[in-house]
């Protein structure tokens, strides 16, 4: 068995075989000549988790290396039980998990233990099982409006750059996260960014909200797209058939008449992008069937 490596070059596609290695089965697509990132799209789900728990567990080391901190801003969704695997005995003896301050690139506006909360979701799936302080992890103030509550989030990591837990972009005066995970919903939308939102189009604060979500819940807070694109490193992982369609449009060079989804919109300014993709969220993409695994 092979994994293929597709290296993009302009519009062509060349395709080269490395002996496949059980513990990184995915395929790659290297896309960076077109600021799209590298595609890791993997045969399963279970592989995808995997290589997704190596990833940030890679993140985590060098950062904590260089900095002595690791921070990362989680969604919500299936993105958490997508990283279930960082739970197991491995990673809680090898992740430096007490240099860990947790943020949410986007929250719904509810109490802590609702059941919409992405809070809630990431501590039962997640928070709860591994050793991380507790006051390393920042969640917004779920008593708040959601004007209020994005007020504060805001605040709360400006407190935390101006101490250096956060580093600082080099190219503005935005947070510059060492991780942004996000999912992606059917629409293109990622964090609480919708296609055709104003919240889009928000470039002057960090952290905005907004009251008339497409989904629900209507109110949520989200951090702006300035800051998911400074971050030093962003993943989008996405699974299922039913977002193929805009893995697609996120992804593919589709011309000037498309609509502009949020997810395309995600190009990090001097950082690094890496879609974590299943084989049916990829089997739209242009040129899968060159390098598809049967």
């Amino acid at each position: 068995m092979y994994v293929y490596i597709v290296h993009s070059i302009g519009t062509q596609i060349t395709l080269s075989s490395i002996p496949h290695f059980p513990s990184s089965s995915f395929m790659a697509l290297y896309g960076d000549d077109n600021g799209r990132g590298e595609l890791r799209i993997h045969d399963s789900i279970d592989e995808l988790s995997t290589d997704l728990a190596d990833y940030i567990a890679e993140l985590s080391d060098a950062s904590v290396k260089e900095r002595g901190v690791f921070t990362i801003a989680l969604s919500g969704g299936s993105l958490i039980g997508l990283m279930g695997r960082l739970c197991e005995a491995h990673y809680k003896k090898t992740v430096d998990w007490g240099k860990w301050h947790i943020f949410w690139a986007d929250e719904r506006v509810v109490a802590k233990n609702h059941a919409e909360s992405n809070y809630k979701l990431a501590k039962d799936g997640l928070l709860s099982k591994v050793p991380i302080i507790p006051n390393h992890i920042h969640s917004i103030n779920d008593s708040a409006s959601a004007e209020q509550a994005a007020e504060d989030y805001e605040f709360v990591i400006r407190q935390l750059v101006r101490t250096r837990v956060i580093s600082v972009s080099e190219i503005n005066d935005c947070p510059k996260f060492d991780l942004i995970i996000l999912g992606m919903g059917p629409d293109g939308h990622v964090a609480s960014l919708f296609p055709n939102h104003s919240a889009l189009n928000g470039n002057d604060g960090w952290v905005t909200f907004i009251t008339d979500s497409p989904k629900p819940p209507p109110e949520r807070i989200t951090f702006t797209m300035p800051v998911l694109n400074s971050a030093s490193n962003v993943a989008v992982v996405v699974t299922g058939i039913g977002k193929s369609e805009a893995v697609h449009l996120a992804i593919d060079n589709v011309g000037p008449n498309c609509l502009l989804l949020p997810a395309r919109m995600v190009r990090p300014s001097n950082g690094k992008l890496v879609w974590f993709l299943d084989k049916p969220a990829a089997s739209e993409l242009d040129n899968f069937s060159q390098f598809s695994q049967s």
